[in-house]
């Protein structure tokens, strides 16, 4: 099984056997508990079903109450599904935990980026600011944004002033520093999306 939810802590560093400086992001990991498999046989494809984290009793609707009942599992924050293969392996009940991942190991790790709110074009876009000189007062205008006659319109997709930030963010190739069962903690070389107490996936890597 490699694939897990998690919490962002914060960032430290820590110190590698040459003595060198290694900036990590602590990240609570698991343990998350297997609510359901998936089957080719039964649904198609082959996926397993975690929970994370211990949902209060009022924030959970009667559905998804019914849903953990129907397996036995106290009701969970979060629910995830993970496509793999092997599933066969793993029982509803089962708990996935951080040593399933090891010191070395390519992660990863998606998160919801911080919101930003409202921003300009030389924020969110990176465009360049106008001249500051010879009367000029174009300093942050995004500047012309289509043609008059033709087509006499703004093509879509076009780069303006808006809202910035939480977004899904994927940080592909990060490594796992050290694992921690007891604590149920990953250190992952440097820095993941999202703020503190961010929901974390953590995937093996696909590249």
């Amino acid at each position: 099984m490699k694939g897990i939810l998690g919490k962002k802590i914060g960032m430290t560093q820590v110190f590698n056997d040459d003595g060198e400086v290694i900036p990590v992001t602590v990240v609570k990991a698991g343990p998350c508990p297997v609510i359901q498999k998936k089957t080719e046989e039964v649904d198609g494809y082959s996926a397993v079903q975690l929970g994370f984290e211990d949902a209060k009793a009022f924030r959970v609707n009667k559905p998804v109450t019914g849903h953990f009942e129907k397996y036995g599992i106290e009701p969970k924050k979060y629910i995830k599904e993970f496509r793999l293969d092997g599933v066969e392996e793993l029982e509803t009940g089962d708990e996935v935990k951080v040593d399933t991942f090891s010191a070395g190991d390519k992660i990863d790790v998606t998160g919801t980026s911080k919101g930003k709110g409202f921003a300009g074009t030389v924020k969110r876009w990176n465009f360049s600011t106008g001249p500051k000189t010879h009367g000029s007062r174009n300093y942050r205008l995004p500047g012309s944004i289509g043609q008059s006659a033709d087509p006499a319109r703004v093509f879509k997709g076009k780069k303006m002033a808006g809202h910035m930030g939480r977004e899904k963010v994927t940080v592909q190739n990060l490594e796992v520093v050290k694992v921690d069962l007891e604590k149920d903690v990953l250190l992952v070389k440097g820095s993941v999306p999202g703020p503190k107490k961010g929901l974390l996936t953590i995937e093996k890597a696909v590249k």
